[in-house]
């Protein structure tokens, strides 16, 4: 385990900003019971040990959302790095124009394809927010 300078746990986990061919982008909700609950984020989590964030993506949006997606369809565009209460954050953010299945939330998470414009209209995580001006400047 990683820690920082001032003793924080680093905590790597990685998003996907999936962008329909409407142009729009996906969030979801995250589930009461857990930790930020009601807010809203881009699809991800956390990696298992020995995997890479490609991998630990392509597997929790096949958990989560029941698509599947090919390694060669994920372009790093940015991370945020945001330091919490008791750990420090670090999430590369991947965008995705293409995948295989329709979107079927697994876990109870509500989902919502959002123009780029009105990203700041759903109330995200700290560390989510930083990522929102890349997102327009990409896609308008």
């Amino acid at each position: 385990m990683s820690t920082t300078t001032d003793g924080k746990r680093l905590l790597l986990v990685v998003a996907c900003a999936l962008v329909d061919v409407d142009g729009r982008v996906l969030l979801t909700r995250r589930p009461e019971g857990k930790a930020l609950a009601g807010l809203w984020e881009f699809p991800g989590g956390k990696l298992e040990p020995g995997e890479g964030p490609e991998e630990a993506l392509i597997r929790e949006l096949a958990e989560e959302l029941s698509i599947t997606v090919r390694a060669a369809c994920l372009a790093p565009l940015t991370f945020a790095s945001h330091t919490y209460e008791s750990f420090h954050l670090l999430m590369p953010l991947y965008i995705c124009r293409r995948w295989d299945g329709l979107v079927e939330p697994r876990e109870g998470q509500a989902t919502a394809w959002v123009r780029p414009n009105r990203l700041r209209d759903y109330p995200m995580p700290p560390a989510d927010e930083p990522l929102i001006p890349h997102l327009v400047d990409l896609l308008g």
